[in-house]
C-alpha cells in the first residue's frame, strides 16, 4: 500500500504570499455536463474540472458506442447519470465500485419509476448495479423528502424539462444541501431553462435547453484545505486562490465565513482572493453544516488541531458518502489523540477530551478524498502525519500533493 509521510517544513514558517491554483468546481462541472448534454446543440464548457468524477461522467457522456457503464467511486456520475439514461432512449447498464453498491439509490429509483422510467435492480435492491430502459418520461408529480442527498433532486430538476409534462417537486420535510439545489436551478436558468420555487415545491415546465458555452469557475471546497492550513499556520503566510468569486454558486463559498472564527481572513482582490491568518481561533466553535457537508472533515481535523472545541451539526448526510465520514473521523482523530462524540443523528462534537496519541499516526483514507485532504495540513501541529493511498485525491483535486510541496510549509517521503 503507497503511503506518504507528510513533514513540516518548520524552517519554512515564515511570512510570504503564495498562488495556489485550485481546481475547477467539480459540482458545477458535473452539472454543466449534463445540462449541455441535454441541449440539442451542445456548446462548449470551458475549464472543466479534472478529477475522478468529471471524467468518468465526461466519458460516458461522450461515448458513441458503449452502452455498460461503470462510473468506479463517483457518486455524482451515479445519480446523474441514472437519470440521463432513464430519459434517453436504448438499453443500459450502470455500475460501480463496491463502496458505491453500498450506497443506496432507490429513492431516486422509485421516482424516477413513478414518472415513467424502467430502471430495475440487477443485484441488490435499492442499490447499484442498475439496469436502465432508456425512453422519453411522462414527468408529474414527485413527493420527496427534503432530507435526501441533493444530488437526487438535482438529477430530478435537470431532466425535468425534457419529459413529457415536466415535474412538479414536492419536498417534505427539513431541506438540507439547500445551497446545491440553487445551484442546479441557477444553472438550468443559464441553459435557458425556467423553474418556480416556492415554499418547498419546485416546478419545471417541459421546455428545451438553449445551446451554451459555459465557463466553471474555481472549487470553492478545495480552498478550504488551503483555509486550514492558513489557520494552523504559525506564520504570517498569504495564498492567493484565482478564479474565487463572492458572488458564487457554490455552498461551500460560505468557508470563508465559517473558517473567520478560526482566524482567517478573506480579502476579495481582482481575479480572486487572498487569505492570511490574522488573530487566534476561538476556543469553541458551534456551526450547522447542512449547507456545506463537505467542509465538516476539514473543519473538525482544523479545530482539533488548534485545541478548539466544537459541537457540529447537519452532517446526516455525511454516513452514505464515499465512507461513513463520520465514523472515519472518530477512527482518525482518535489516532491523533482525540475523542470524538457523536450526538444524535447528524451531530459531532468534541469536548476537549483527549487520550495519548499514536507515536508515529498513520490515517486512513478510506478510498475519501477528504480525509486524506483534510488530515494532511495538521502536520503544522503534530510534525509529521502519514498518509495511506494517497492518490485518492484525484477524485476532485489531483495536483493537491503537488501544491502543498510547492507551498514549502511541508516536505514528503514516499513510503
Amino acid at each position: 500500500m503507497e503511503s506518504i509521510l507528510v513533514k513540516a517544513n518548520l524552517s519554512e514558517q515564515r511570512s510570504s504570499e503564495q498562488t495556489i491554483l485550485l481546481p475547477a468546481s467539480k459540482s458545477i462541472s458535473n452539472r454543466a455536463l449534463i445540462l449541455n448534454a441535454l441541449s440539442k446543440s451542445p456548446g462548449q464548457i470551458y475549464n472543466l474540472a479534472e478529477c475522478d468524477d468529471t471524467d468518468v461522467l465526461s466519458a460516458a457522456l461522450t461515448s458513441k458506442d458503449e452502452t455498460n457503464f461503470n462510473i468506479g467511486a463517483a457518486g455524482t456520475a451515479m445519480r446523474f447519470l441514472t437519470a440521463y439514461l432513464a430519459g434517453k432512449p436504448g438499453d443500459w447498464t450502470i455500475t460501480g465500485s463496491e463502496r458505491m453498491k453500498q450506497r443506496p439509490i432507490g429513492i431516486l429509483v422509485d421516482a424516477l419509476n413513478n414518472i415513467g422510467a424502467e430502471i430495475s435492480y440487477l443485484e441488490k435492491e435499492g442499490f447499484p448495479p442498475l439496469k436502465i430502459h432508456g425512453k422519453k418520461l411522462s414527468g408529474g408529480t414527485v413527493h420527496l423528502n427534503g432530507g435526501v442527498s441533493s444530488q437526487f433532486i438535482s438529477a430530478l430538476l435537470m431532466i425535468a424539462p425534457t419529459t413529457q409534462k415536466g415535474i412538479a417537486l414536492h419536498l417534505e420535510g427539513e431541506i438540507i444541501s439547500r445551497p446545491y439545489i440553487e445551484m442546479t436551478l441557477q444553472m438550468m436558468k443559464e441553459y435557458g431553462v425556467d423553474s418556480q420555487w416556492e415554499g418547498k415545491s419546485i416546478q419545471i415546465a417541459s421546455q428545451e435547453y438553449q445551446t451554451t458555452n459555459y465557463t466553471v469557475e474555481s472549487d470553492w471546497s478545495a480552498a478550504s484545505y488551503w483555509y486550514e492550513i492558513a489557520a494552523l499556520s504559525t506564520s504570517a503566510i498569504t495564498f492567493m486562490l484565482p478564479h474565487l468569486y463572492e458572488k458564487s454558486l457554490q455552498g461551500d463559498s460560505m468557508g470563508r465565513k465559517i473558517f473567520e472564527p478560526l482566524g482567517v481572513s478573506t480579502q476579495f482582490v481582482q481575479g480572486g482572493i487572498k487569505i492570511s491568518k490574522t488573530k487566534n481561533a476561538v476556543s469553541h466553535f458551534e456551526y450547522d453544516f447542512t449547507g456545506q457537508p463537505d467542509l465538516a472533515q476539514t473543519l473538525v481535523v482544523a479545530c482539533c488541531s488548534l485545541g478548539t472545541t466544537f459541537h457540529f451539526t447537519g452532517l446526516q448526510t455525511l454516513k452514505i458518502k464515499e465512507t461513513d465520514r463520520i465514523e472515519a473521523l472518530k477512527n482518525e482523530c482518535k489516532k491523533l489523540g482525540f475523542v470524538l462524540k457523536e450526538e444524535g443523528v447528524g451531530t459531532l462534537l468534541w469536548d476537549g477530551e483527549k487520550i495519548d496519541r499514536a507515536k508515529q499516526p498513520q490515517i486512513a483514507t478510506y478510498k475519501d478524498h477528504r480525509m486524506a485532504m483534510a488530515f494532511a495540513p495538521s502536520v503544522l501541529k503534530l510534525g509529521e502525519i502519514t498518509i495511506e493511498e494517497p492518490t485518492v485525491v484525484s477524485k476532485s483535486y489531483p495536483k493537491y500533493w503537488e501544491d502543498l510541496w510547492r507551498c514549502q510549509l511541508f516536505k514528503e517521503e514516499r513510503l
